[in-house]
């Protein structure tokens, strides 16, 4: 295979958000899995929040992972509506993991609700950004903006020429 046809980078490809929620759920549970049998063995104090935290820290890490992802979608409403899918059933998911772990829940874990709100509003907002830049370089890739100061002394040199013949 030719290396040009090959994409090198990571961010060239869409990968499906499902398998970027489900994984980042994996590392949710991994992680306050791990917390919970560093507390059992008492190397360290865990807080009891400490489950509503690596929920919120994963679904951001999903927001911002997920919108950049999206840039190289084929479609880019239906990434969104999988993508959007995907982070509701991860915030969901997590925050029961994080319920059972610490048995609190989001509103004696402090201002977790609000952090959620949050973390959904700003993946809205990632999601719109990545939106408006992709629409920015497909204009900046067509031919007319390529070159706009060739074309622009072609047309003046074309009309000199055609006023002094007509």
């Amino acid at each position: 295979m030719n290396t040009t046809d090959q994409k090198t980078s990571v961010f060239d490809r869409a990968y499906d958000p499902v398998i970027q929620a489900a994984i980042t759920f994996g590392a949710v549970i991994l992680f306050v899995l791990s917390a919970k049998l560093i507390n059992l063995t008492g190397l360290m104090d865990i807080p009891q929040r400490f489950p509503w935290m690596t929920a919120a820290s994963f679904m951001l890490l999903f927001a911002m992972g997920n919108s950049v992802f999206s840039l190289a979608s084929e479609n880019m409403l239906k990434y969104w509506g999988r993508s959007i899918y995907s982070y509701l059933g991860l915030a969901v998911l997590s925050g029961v993991v994080a319920y059972f772990s610490s048995s609190m829940s989001i509103d004696e874990a402090g201002s977790y609700r609000w952090i959620y709100l949050v973390l959904t509003v700003g993946y809205l907002v990632f999601l719109g950004m990545m939106a408006f830049m992709r629409q920015i370089v497909e204009f900046a890739q067509k031919e007319e903006w390529n070159h706009p100061r060739i074309r622009r002394n072609q047309k003046k040199r074309g009309r000199g020429k055609d006023n002094g013949k007509r």
